[in-house]
């Protein structure tokens, strides 16, 4: 049977000593600031006080403008995770992990998850998310990540550290269906929790607690009268899940030259240990460790009762601010104020009420038009005529109202300045600064005023740390099998990639990317959103373009806040395609090769002329000196040569003229080709253009000979 009152029972004992000891406090305090951030922020019973006195009660939620802003902080800062190899794991590898992340985040929607966990440790002063496998889609399982209520999950009371690793136990409590319970647990466990009422569960009105944060509001004050709904939706059973450390023996794998140890899985029998061992060089050793086990129930049935199939606890936590065991959040400092806010400003309102509306004094018998209560009812209405039986000033007279207390308005500013101060939000970061400020001014404080946030932005950074460490963890151990992924390698065109993981090649009789073996390092990088890093690149781009730098025109698309990037982008590369594009580039290209054709022509017409020159100065230096040394026959000789070499240079110089023309020739009749292909392109593309203009408008003129020629319907007459 799978009632097991000793596990349940030990289960419950747990769940109340947790319970009773700090997280119905932190339960009290977060329904306390889950109020006032809805505006919910006056108590019932002064409300109904003020009510009776007919005082105004008037709730100005700068809580939620305030909160709202830190929010928006948050949305506008993501965080960018990658992996980087450690002790010799390959690099290839650590690149696909990454893009795996990537995968994983975009099928949980993992932005939107990480906000509302952000909003949730930012006003109750914890978040939760929750990371496993998930079998609905896949049979090989895929990581689901889920984001939890703080109201549900019970810490350690014991613990003191902000990573969930260096705690005992953390429990889990939610609300489900006899149905759900079948899908997960069995059916024998569904039919023993079915058909259970109030007065059949074992622990009382904790099973069957009515108070939840859901759409509907809880059942007539905790108290149900009418039939009980025992259909599939009602959510009526309570289950506990509960994952502590238990210390156990277990093997290990001892790599014999690094001295790393890695567990061996309990599923592996002997032969396969022997096998892995000798196969990779490995040695064994058993160690005394902490191993999380994993208990779930149901009041008095137990649900599972197993050995966690994870290295870490499932649940990634997110507090703001953390001191030792104390969570702190950002609403709850706002409540004095808030509250000091309300009743200063419904104070002011009430003393101009009661300066409209002093009161009367009224001499007994001497009001003839109206009664006593009348008057009390109507004595505030603009042009009240009173009859009254002699003298005005004597029966009938106002009661001189109190003078409005001076300074009373700076109250509520007061109120309104702790707010700023407290929260660290100030007019310049909600965008309400005085208009004679600079513009650099407004900017400079904002960077400094985003400092006040700088500590809720960290730890979130800690929150995605431990969140990528523990997705990293369970992709090694499970994403063993060959996969095939597609990633959505640019946002903005649509372009994908299909990342293959753990594929075996029989020619090298290895697994490419294979994502079980070594050991890596989780970096997290502040990023803004896609918006504001588009601006930031946009003008980036813009200044480099200005400078000189010629980046490519995409680029600017990109970065654009245009609509329908993708499109003009797709565009853009179809014409750089197409056979127009392609001759003018090529056009492009030969006419730059004849410009430094003929730039090296004009530098080697220059260089024969140097040459010739300085052959013409050495024949006249070395004819001067054979006839100042008076031998006819070296003189004879000598200029001989000295013609010779001159011929020659005239000879190479004409040569490289001569090759510099023909190449020049060449380059002019090809560009003459390109250019009669280039136009004969367009030419062909205008015709193609005028053939479709003709289609069209043939077939608008069908349409339109289609539509007179239907018969129109007839109006009969009115009579």
């Amino acid at each position: 049977m799978p009632i097991n009152s000793e596990v349940a029972l030990d289960q419950w004992l747990r769940y109340q000593f947790i319970r009773d000891n700090g997280h119905a406090d932190f339960v009290r305090k977060a329904d306390v600031c889950n109020n006032f951030f809805a505006g919910q922020q006056w108590n019932p019973n002064d409300l109904a006080l003020l009510q009776a006195q007919k005082r105004p009660a008037l709730t100005i939620n700068k809580i939620l403008s305030t909160i709202s802003n830190v929010l928006g902080e948050q949305i506008e800062q993501r965080s960018d995770i990658s992996f980087q190899p450690r002790s010799g794991a390959p690099v290839e590898t650590a690149t696909t992990l990454t893009k795996v992340f990537r995968q994983i985040s975009d099928a949980n929607q993992l932005e939107w998850l990480r906000s509302d966990m952000f909003c949730d440790g930012i006003i109750s002063s914890r978040g939760f998310l929750d990371v496993r496998l998930d079998f609905t889609d896949s049979m090989t399982g895929e990581v689901r990540i889920t984001r939890m209520n703080p109201k549900n999950v019970l810490i350690d009371p014991d613990a003191e550290d902000y990573d969930p690793d260096t705690w005992n136990d953390v429990m889990a409590t939610k609300w489900v269906t006899w149905q759900d319970i079948e899908m997960l647990y069995g059916s024998a466990d569904a039919e023993v929790l079915k058909n259970r009422g109030d007065s059949f569960f074992a622990y009382g009105y904790d099973s069957i607690e009515r108070d939840r944060d859901r759409f509907g509001s809880m059942y007539n004050n905790g108290y149900y009268a009418g039939p009980w709904d025992q259909s599939a939706v009602t959510r009526n059973i309570r289950v506990i899940e509960r994952q502590c450390k238990k210390l156990t023996r277990l093997k290990h794998f001892v790599d014999v030259k690094t001295g790393d140890m890695r567990p061996i899985p309990d599923t592996w029998d002997k032969q396969k240990i022997a096998m892995v061992a000798q196969q990779y060089g490995l040695g064994q050793t058993t160690k005394l460790v902490k191993r999380i086990y994993w208990t779930v129930t149901a009041d008095n049935v137990e649900l599972h009762s197993a050995w966690s199939p994870y290295k870490y606890f499932t649940l990634v936590p997110y507090f703001p601010y953390f001191r030792h065991g104390r969570t702190i959040g950002l609403v709850e400092n706002l409540l004095g104020p808030q509250e000091y806010l309300n009743k200063v400003t419904s104070q002011e309102l009430h003393v101009i009420n009661t300066t409209a509306n002093s009161g009367w004094i009224v001499q007994t018998g001497k009001l003839l038009n109206m009664s006593i209560e009348e008057l009390e009812q109507r004595g505030a209405e603009t042009g009240l005529v009173a009859e009254v039986e002699g003298p005005a000033g004597e029966a009938l007279t106002k009661i001189a109202p109190n003078q409005t207390p001076q300074g009373l308005d700076r109250f509520s500013y007061k109120a309104e300045e702790y707010i700023k101060s407290i929260s660290g939000v100030s007019d310049y970061q909600t965008g309400n600064a005085r208009e004679d400020v600079s513009a650099k001014a407004v900017a400079l404080n904002q960077n400094r005023g985003a400092m006040n946030n700088a500590k809720p932005m960290d730890s979130m950074h800690r929150t995605d740390y431990i969140l990528a460490r523990n997705i990293l963890a369970i992709v090694q151990e499970y994403y063993s099998e060959p996969r095939i992924m597609n990633i959505v390698s640019n946002r903005i065109t649509g372009d994908q990639e299909e990342l293959k993981v753990n594929q075996p090649d029989p020619a090298t009789g290895t697994i490419t990317n294979d994502l079980t073996i070594g050991e890596y390092d989780v970096v997290v990088s502040s990023t803004p959103t896609r918006e504001t890093l588009e601006d930031s690149q946009f003008e980036q781009a813009i200044s480099l373009r200005e400078l000189g730098i010629q980046l490519p025109d995409e680029v600017l698309i990109e970065n654009s806040r245009l609509n329908k990037r993708a499109d003009i982008i797709k565009t853009m590369r179809a014409e750089s395609e197409s056979t127009e594009a392609q001759y003018a580039a090529q056009l492009a290209k030969l006419q730059a090769e004849m410009e430094l054709a003929k730039i090296k022509a004009d530098s080697a017409r220059i260089e024969a002329d140097a040459l010739l020159k300085k052959a013409k100065a050495a024949e006249v230096q070395q004819k001067t000196q054979q006839d100042a040394q008076g031998d006819p026959t070296a003189q004879i000789e000598a200029q001989a040569k000295m013609q010779q070499s001159a011929q020659d240079l005239r000879i190479s110089a004409l040569e490289a003229q001569q090759a510099a023309a023909q190449r020049e020739d060449e380059m002019r009749l090809t560009m003459q080709e390109l250019e009669q292909k280039l136009l004969a392109a367009e030419q062909l593309h205008d015709q193609k253009m005028r053939h479709k203009d003709e289609e069209h408008a043939v077939a608008m003129k069908v349409k339109k000979e289609q539509a007179a020629a239907k018969p129109k319907p007839t109006k009969e007459k009115a009579k």
